[in-house]
């Protein structure tokens, strides 16, 4: 039978013959534990369904408290809280396809603005409405927190940029 000090030095030695890492190898190691920062092209899709008062200007508020993505940069996870407010038009969006959609953020490597701003294009996207804002409200990490808002308005009736006539 082996003494523990025998075992200690065996698992010693084996540890040394291990090949050592340049710091490129390091380096790539260490990236590809990090979050892609790239778009996933099979998103779940945001359903609607048809405005019943479009009529009328009416605001819907949602809340989707336990959102999370991922740091492109350490691949550690993003908490936070996002705020939709909308005015719509024609189509409303179906809230259990918006739970499927914000999930799919659980896995993706996104920055805070890139986030907020995506949704806010996919939502305008799919159910064109009236005005629309979206808010990231991220939780603290290493003692900051972040909030970004982004912010839609149908141009209808207003001037266009630079183009000195009526859209």
């Amino acid at each position: 039978m082996s003494s523990p000090t025998s075992l200690r030095r065996a698992a010693a030695s084996a540890g040394s013959r291990r090949p050592s890492s340049s710091p490129a190898q390091t380096s790539q190691a260490s990236k590809s534990r990090h979050a892609p920062a790239v778009a996933h092209d099979t998103r779940p899709t945001i359903e609607t369904f048809p405005n019943p008062r479009p009529g009328r200007d009416y605001e819907i508020a949602i809340t989707c408290p336990e959102f999370t993505s991922v740091c492109p940069k350490t691949g550690l996870p993003d908490f936070g809280e996002i705020r939709i407010n909308y005015v719509p038009d024609q189509r409303c969006v179906e809230l259990k396809a918006l739970k499927y959609y914000m999930l799919d953020f659980r896995s993706r490597g996104i920055f805070y603005e890139a986030v907020t701003n995506q949704i806010l294009d996919d939502l305008v996207a799919v159910c064109a409405p009236r005005r629309m804002t979206v808010v990231g409200d991220f939780s603290a990490r290493g003692g900051i927190t972040t909030t970004v808002t982004a912010t839609y308005e149908k141009a209808e009736g207003r001037r266009e940029k630079g183009k000195g006539k009526t859209a």
